[in-house]
């Protein structure tokens, strides 16, 4: 008499035996040690009906593999084969929000936006840059995301914290040309030349990891710090674990010496207890810029006081993408409205180049909250902005056009 196991025995045999190897362990297909040598087969592609007609397999802007803006990608924390001098790295990563989850699907989100961006062909010039970033000399490289668990906080952030360090520990490109300058080395307490990361998030928890991370090779930096919220609320819950929040992390961060006292937020506009959240802030070591400010006193003073606050140290650089009004940038866990357009943050961030950036993050992107994947393209092309940051010396100048500097405002 048949039974249901006389039945299915046989058939989850065979699966183990075909695609698994005798440890069971699932195989890849083809085998990773498969070479085919085309010169064997008598293979001419120059001869084949596409390569003939068409030449080589280029990608579109909507399709291909998705690496951010066509990147070389690597699973870098797997593979130091490639050396690189900015690194991009996803941070999937969410478990700590306040309000509306989802930002584990921001690096996704984020490289999707940039698919129009063809940076891999050198195609990243722009007027308000006046340059590329792949005019430097520097080698960019998406290396993935880091596979963070999504249930074991205390794990995650551990997680993070070993990509991040994995990545500045690896020895940078070098440059091929004479364009390429050094950034790091005069900050680094080894002496050395580290890569910079840029990171997609992923909720805003991320920071805290980074910054550790960042301690072991610079000690404390300043940060400067774009988003509608303070986030250096302390920490409250009756576990450590559960104090470590989304908006609590630069409060913990301070309290283990990661950061100066001499870091800014910009942006502001959250609801607040009152006073005090800003008293507490200040100890935590910020000064504010809020939303306001920039009708108040112009952009060029806001990224005046940025720089004067920040001088020549190291600093770290976070954007909420929330600090752009979610009228523009809908697809965010806490919207605040009222918000920076992304022109006038797109002009902060050009103000600030020449500062001594050590790294760059972006984070709270959630694109079910999206529309028309505005958000996503927004933060893409915001992260362009980083990199050409990171590289220029100074900030771009005004386009001329049909201009004089005696036209300008003041």
């Amino acid at each position: 008499m048949l039974t249901v196991w006389s039945v299915l025995v046989p058939i989850l045999s065979s699966l183990v035996v075909q695609g698994h190897n005798h440890r069971g362990i699932q195989e890849p297909f083809p085998p990773e040690n498969l070479i085919f040598d085309v010169n064997t087969q008598n293979i001419d592609l120059s001869k084949e009906p596409w390569t003939s007609k068409y030449g080589s397999q280029t990608d579109l802007g909507y399709s291909g593999p998705l690496s951010f803006s066509h990147f070389n990608y690597r699973k870098c924390l797997e593979d130091a084969s490639v050396p690189f001098d900015i690194g991009i790295i996803g941070f999937p990563f969410d478990t700590t929000t306040s309000y509306r989850p989802g930002a584990r699907f921001g690096p996704y989100a984020i490289r999707s936006g940039s698919r129009r961006q063809h940076l891999d062909t050198g195609r990243g010039y722009t007027l308000a840059w006046g340059s590329s970033p792949s005019d430097f000399g520097t080698s960019l490289l998406d290396c993935g995301d880091a596979p963070l668990t999504a249930y074991d906080n205390a794990k995650a952030i551990d997680q993070m914290e070993a990509a991040y360090s994995t990545l500045l520990s690896r020895p940078v490109f070098g440059g091929t040309s004479e364009s390429y300058k050094e950034k790091t080395r005069t900050f680094a307490l080894d002496g050395k030349e580290h890569p910079r990361i840029v990171t997609l998030g992923g909720d805003h928890t991320i920071v805290l990891p980074i910054l550790r991370a960042l301690n072991k090779v610079y000690g404390p930096v300043s940060v400067i710090h774009f988003d509608a919220h303070l986030d250096t609320w302390a920490p409250s819950g009756t576990t450590v674990q559960e104090g470590i929040t989304h908006g609590s992390f630069f409060a913990v961060a301070a309290a283990e010496g990661l950061m100066t006292n001499t870091s800014i937020h910009a942006g502001i506009r959250c609801k607040m207890t009152g006073i005090g959240d800003i008293e507490h802030d200040d100890t935590v070591g910020f000064q504010v810029i809020s939303t306001d400010d920039i009708d108040d006193y112009g952009i060029r003073k806001v990224i005046e006081k940025i720089r004067q606050r920040i001088g020549d140290k190291p600093v770290y650089l976070s954007l909420d993408i929330d600090v752009v009004d979610p009228g523009l940038a809908p697809a965010t866990g806490t919207p605040e409205v009222g918000g920076w357009t992304t022109r006038e943050v797109k002009r902060i961030l050009r103000g600030l180049s020449g500062l001594n950036f050590i790294g760059a993050d972006i984070v709270e992107v959630a694109p079910a909250y999206d529309s028309a994947d505005i958000t996503g393209i927004a933060a893409a092309d915001i992260v362009h902005d980083f990199l050409s940051m990171m590289l220029v010396d100074e900030p771009p100048k005004p386009h001329i056009g049909p201009f004089s500097e005696r036209d300008l405002l003041h």
